[in-house]
């Protein structure tokens, strides 16, 4: 086989039939449905990761009540795209980006005194040229004498004169560096810092990737505008004004003609300055959504590969790519023009003075040298225009920036981590008193209504509830991460609300489902909580926490666990975790199902570790569903869907209780749900329609062809098949539903007799064949073009053909179109006779002499006696011994 890419693999089973092309008028006139992605471009949904409202794509879903309350989003504690907040930026901003340099005033003082040195200088460069080419050309009235010096000493004194301008301009630049870097620190530690005090709220209504983004290249953005763009403008208006000066001086006349130059490249700089804040605003917002893009994707990338989803985040990355390129194509367009523009007017503007000049030095009203001045200074003045045009445009990139900066800087959290009543300890009894909760960002959703239970001190107590009925969110309450819309949590009397949060967390230890680790050491994670550890304690925790496993590490303690802990697994982690709270000696535990992603290895010996927390005689509460860890609790309180306590009790007092809300919740986790009676959010039945199309019988697809197959009759005579098996394939684009479009592919799909399906690409110019197998195969083609050749035969075949070719049949497929040809290939055994597969001798009968019933060779062996017979590897068929 040269050139095809193999996409999928899967059991398939068919029988041998001869070389045809099946053209089935309703399989053909149909169009492949729509797949997901397909459907959101259709719909003009370009870029899924923007996408601000919830977009009701729950098609084949029944919707809930609570769906209807879930659509009642508040996002006020999102932060906007461009920080406009919906208003337009004003000078007010641009002030208010400048005062962040006030804390530098005194260095930029500095800088500012070396830009007037350094621009004095370029402004006597002109003059003293168009002195030294009258003394040379002999104007009438030079003498060889300049401001009283010989034309060697002035020569020399000039020179001393640009020695000292390069100095200053050397100080202005390495001050502005410096300031400029020094800014960009300061701004991304204040941000930084108010960003880490936002409570939940706010990071449940904005994405990681754009505070990045805010973080990262828009203060670099702000730090450049207001220190070395702000200089690059001050020294353009220096210039300007020394160069107009100048101008002057030499010839009012000559001026004159350069007044009509201003006023249109002030209006075009002004308008080009805006258009720059805007695009800069919609670049900056597309880079925080391609960060965002990267961090998630980066983050989670094992699951992607797991899925062979490399391609589809390469793509969804490529197109937040090109949206920035294109933004960047507009900016470069607009920049060009402008630029241009500008640059043709100023030429024409010089080509004028010299015309008008030439005139004024035949007449004799002005020299040779003076013009040569004047012309220096309109070069000089021209490129200042340039300069503070680019000044300006680059201020409103900053206030672009800056505006997002001033959101996020602004912006104070609901629950402040550092105000309220100082917590000296945590223990005593907790209690949550009529307390009613939503989400702030869904807060029609109730998940707490009147909710009320006591937890004595020092007790393990366990809390169970169906999922979603909010087990975890008491922790979060607990943790003081939202506050309740009514009610009160009190913890030894004292309500939380009115608690420092800081200090209520630190007394309070918690070990989630997925252990949390940074990026470090092992020690540096144990000691997370308590940074004053020394390292005995830490040993001390750990071996506590049954981490045995550290002594495997050639570095021990000092072993890196990557980023998130991926170099762990996951049992390791978790007994980091208990560590850590092990080492912070809490008065409240919290162990948020810390056992359910765990093998039994893994879970017994982190229960152990928690059999050493349970005994620090703290208060502990257990959210989990695990039997194991409900019944080694002291209480359990069970809350019902409706966010009420259902019942509370011990575990064999709610266990006596067989109509219990308890006894139920666990019936349902027992039985896989079985038992439990419907979701309250089943999906809908099929309509009759999704039926005849995803699951014909094979009666209907005989009907529909008026063909009865071999594969089918088979299929009918083989009475214990069974139900066909799920469809576990791997997916490219439209895989099942290229499958379910065709008749020959359903009723295969009813038989439940598989061999192996593999899905293909050849690529433009490739082919696929050239050898015989022992094997039948059925191709489905379902894209592209090209030339089959089966048998000698050659036929054109298209997307939409069906081609069986039989066993021992030479065959090729060459790709003769301009897009890559996919097509599904079905391998069938051919000695496979399906009315023996499966099939048991029932008590009584008789043997047939002739053998036939008998299951054939290839089905009695083992798998691996198959494997090394030659035959096709068989994925889902019978095996002795299997």
């Amino acid at each position: 086989m040269r050139g095809p890419q193999l996409l999928a693999s899967r059991a398939w089973r068919s029988s041998p039939a001869a070389f045809t092309t099946f053209s089935s008028s309703r399989t053909l006139s149909k169009k492949r449905p729509l797949s997901y992605q397909e459907e959101l471009k259709s719909k003009g949904v370009v870029n899924p990761e923007e996408q601000e409202d919830n977009v009701d794509e729950s098609q084949g879903f029944a919707k809930s009540e609570r769906a209807s309350q879930a659509a009642q989003v508040d996002l006020s504690a999102k932060l906007s795209k461009d920080g406009s907040q919906g208003k337009p930026g004003g000078w007010a901003e641009v002030w208010r980006l400048i005062k962040i340099a006030r804390p530098e005033a005194g260095t930029l003082g500095w800088a500012f005194l070396f830009l007037l040195v350094s621009s004095g200088v370029s402004m006597s460069i002109p003059f003293s040229i168009g002195k030294i080419l009258d003394i040379a050309t002999g104007a009438e009235g030079q003498k060889d004498m300049l401001f009283g010096l010989d034309v060697t000493t002035f020569y020399m004194a000039l020179g001393g004169v640009l020695v000292v301008g390069a100095a200053a301009n050397y100080g202005r630049i390495i001050i502005l560096r410096i300031v400029g870097e020094r800014i960009v620190a300061r701004l991304r530690s204040q941000l930084y810092r108010r960003t880490f005090i936002q409570n939940a709220e706010f990071f449940d209504a904005n994405r990681v990737g754009d505070l990045i983004s805010r973080l990262g290249s828009d203060t670099i953005i702000v730090g450049k505008s207001i220190t070395q763009n702000l200089s690059d403008g001050l020294r353009s208006f220096v210039s300007g004004a020394a160069g107009l000066g100048m101008m002057g001086w030499v010839s009012l006349k000559l001026t004159g003609v350069l007044g009509f130059m201003f006023p249109p490249v002030a209006i075009s700089a002004f308008l080009f300055g805006r258009y720059m804040r805007n695009i800069s605003r919609k670049i900056q917002k597309n880079l925080g959504t391609l960060t965002k893009i990267a961090e998630e994707r980066l983050g989670n990338v094992r699951t992607s590969q797991a899925f062979a989803g490399e391609i589809q985040e390469v793509s969804r990355y490529n197109r937040q790519v090109r949206r920035i390129f294109d933004l960047g194509k507009r900016e470069a367009l607009v920049a060009a023009t402008f630029f241009g523009s500008t640059g043709l007017m100023g030429n024409l503007t010089i080509l004028a003075v010299l015309y008008v000049g030439g005139g004024m030095v035949k007449s004799g009203a002005i020299s040779i040298g003076e013009l040569s001045s004047f012309l220096m200074y309109t070069a000089y003045a021209g490129s200042s225009m340039f300069g503070l045009s680019g000044f300006y445009s680059e201020l409103m990139k900053g206030v672009g920036a800056a505006s997002r900066l001033f959101e996020l800087q602004d912006r104070m959290p609901t629950i402040s981590p550092t105000v309220g009543q100082p917590v000296k300890s945590a223990r005593g009894p907790i209690e949550f008193k009529n307390v009613t909760f939503s989400y702030p960002t869904r807060p029609a959703v109730k998940i707490f209504n009147d909710l009320t239970f006591n937890i004595p001190e020092g007790t393990n107590v366990a809390i169970v509830a169906p999922s979603g009925a909010g087990k975890s969110t008491v922790a979060s309450l607990l943790l003081r991460f939202y506050t309740p819309n009514s009610g009160v949590i009190t913890i030894n009397g004292q309500d939380t609300s009115k608690m420092n949060a800081k200090q209520l967390r630190r007394k309070i230890g918690y070990v989630g489902q997925e252990p949390v680790l940074f990026s470090g050491t092992i020690a540096e994670n144990i000691a997370y909580g308590n940074p004053h550890a020394t390292r005995a304690e830490i040993v001390a925790a750990a071996r506590k926490a049954n981490c045995q496993f550290i002594g495997d590490f050639p570095d021990g303690l000092e072993t890196h666990v990557g980023a998130r802990g991926t170099q762990l697994s996951g049992g390791q982690k978790q007994r980091i975790a208990i560590a850590r709270a092990l080492l912070k000696q809490p008065d409240i535990l919290i162990l948020d199902e810390a056992t359910s992603a765990l093998d039994a290895e893994s879970e017994t010996l982190v229960n152990q570790a928690l059999g050493l927390l349970l005994r620090e005689n703290n208060t502990t509460i257990s959210i989990a569903h695990r039997l194991s860890t409900i019944k080694r609790s002291d209480r359990i309180i069970c809350i019902g869907n409706d966010g009420r306590v259902a019942e509370e009790g011990t575990y064999q007092e709610l266990a006596n209780r067989p109509d219990g809300a308890f006894n139920k919740l666990m019936e349902w986790q027992m039985s896989g749900g079985d038992s439990a009676g419907p979701s309250p959010r089943e999906a809908p039945e099929p309509t009759e329609k999704e039926e005849i199309e995803m699951d014909l019988t094979i009666d209907e697809a005989q009907a529909e062809n008026g063909v009865e197959d071999e594969g089918t009759k088979m299929g009918k005579q083989n009475d214990v098949s069974g139900e066909p098996p799920k469809h576990q394939m791997v997916h490219f684009p439209g895989l099942m539903s290229e499958v379910r479009r065709f008749d020959v592919f359903r009723k295969v799909l009813h038989t439940g007799l598989y061999s192996q399906l593999v899905a293909m690409e050849v690529p433009v110019g490739g082919d696929i064949g050239d050898e015989v197998h022992s094997v039948d195969q059925i191709l489905l083609f379902t894209s592209g073009k090209g030339r089959a050749t089966v048998a000698g035969k050659d036929q054109d075949i298209k997307a939409s053909d069906v081609v069986v070719v039989p066993a021992g049949t030479q065959h090729q497929f060459v790709n003769t179109g301009d897009e890559p040809l996919e097509l599904l290939t079905v391998y069938s055994p051919a000695e496979h006779d399906p009315r023996t597969v499966h099939k048991t001798k029932e008590e009584g009968d008789e043997e047939e002499d002739n053998g036939k019933d008998e299951a054939p060779e290839w089905s009695r062996r083992s798998k691996k006696e198959n494997e090394e017979a030659g035959n096709v590897k068989l994925e889902g068929g019978p095996y002795k011994g299997e």
